[in-house]
Formats: C-alpha cells, sequence, structure tokens
C-alpha cells in the first residue's frame, strides 16, 4: 500500500469542513474580568488567528507566511517530505516481509525465499513491527499538520503583544523617610513600566 494524493489531501479538507463555520475575519472583543479591550486587527502589525489558523488548514504554511514568518515553511514542508519518506519506507519493508511471510506459509523450503534463516515467527515479527511503524508515521504526519495550525494561530495570538523597548524590570536601592516615626529606610525596590 503505498501512499496516495487522495489520501493525503483528505485531512486538508477536514480541516477546512470543520473550522470554516467559526471564519469570523472582524475585529475580536477580548473580556478580560470588568475590562473589554477591542483588538483592531485592520492594523498590518496585529494578525487574525482566526484568519491564520484557516489559512493553515488549507495550505500548510500559508498562515506562517500571513503572520510574517516564512521562514518556518520550509521547516514544515521538511517535515512532511522526511515524514512520507518514512512512511514509503516502512510501507517497503511491510510488504517485504509479508510477501516473505505468504512464500513462507506456501512452501518453508521454496528457494525463492528472500530471508532463508528467519523462520515463521521472525517473519510474523517482521511484518507486524514494520506495519506498525508505517501507521504511527501516518500519525505523525497529522501531528505535524496540527502542529502547523497550532503554531499559526499562536503567533497571531502573540503579535498583538507589545514587545517595545518601553516595557522595563528594574530593581533600584530607594532611601524613603518614614514621616510618622521620623526614621529612615533604606531598601530595595522593584520598579516594573508598561
Amino acid at each position: 500500500m503505498s501512499v496516495t494524493p487522495k489520501a493525503m489531501i483528505s485531512p486538508f479538507i477536514i480541516a477546512v469542513f470543520v473550522l470554516l463555520p467559526y471564519c469570523d475575519l472582524t475585529a475580536q472583543t477580548m473580556i478580560t474580568g470588568t475590562d473589554t479591550v477591542k483588538v483592531d486587527y485592520t492594523d498590518p502589525a496585529i494578525k487574525n488567528p482566526k484568519k491564520a489558523t484557516i489559512l493553515s488548514a488549507i495550505l500548510p504554511g500559508a498562515g506562517q507566511v500571513y503572520n510574517g514568518k516564512p521562514w518556518k515553511v520550509p521547516i514544515i514542508y521538511a517535515g512532511f517530505a522526511a515524514n512520507i519518506y518514512f512512511i514509503e519506507y516502512n510501507n517497503r519493508r511491510y510488504e517485504l516481509f509479508k510477501e516473505a511471510l505468504a512464500i513462507f506459509d506456501e512452501d518453508p523450503k521454496d528457494p525463492e525465499q528472500p530471508f532463508p534463516s528467519l523462520n515463521r515467527d521472525g517473519l510474523v515479527r517482521n511484518v507486524n513491527y514494520w506495519k506498525r511503524n508505517r501507521d504511527l508515521n501516518y500519525f505523525l504526519f497529522i501531528g505535524i499538520y496540527a502542529l502547523n495550525i497550532i503554531d499559526a494561530n499562536v503567533d497571531a495570538h502573540l503579535s498583538a503583544f507589545d514587545v517595545s523597548d518601553d516595557l522595563t524590570f528594574r530593581f533600584e536601592p530607594s532611601y524613603e523617610s518614614l514621616s510618622a516615626g521620623g526614621g529612615n529606610i533604606m531598601g530595595l525596590s522593584l520598579k516594573i513600566n508598561f
């Protein structure tokens, strides 16, 4: 069994139909406690998480390009390519041992046996081993696809956070005088500027 393009596209189609009803590409309101913060996605610096998620679900890497991180796209596709290679490799080994098991079941003394040193149990173990590895790589493929979507979503959410140089965190010595007791206090203060 080889990997067909149709089998590879089906997770994309499923993701599109699952995520499409949630596609509202307008500004969102975040409620934090009693405060309401309006996030304006018309600002080019702030990316819309829903749009990034939909783009990555339709075409892996498109959400990363939308977020301004195109350097992640080759990493995503290298992961897909390596995974597809291992799916095909494990499938070839699985088919080879499955064929060897069929030859062994017909005639254990057949000179055409590709693995003459293995008995039936060894062939069955190898068939199961390579089949399990192939199937685990299918799940890894789905995992890479899901991580692509999650990365685009999280990166778009983080684009709204302020990371300017005005954010500081400093420890400074302080000297204060007490008005009630008439004494002076020396200590360490923490200053956080937002």
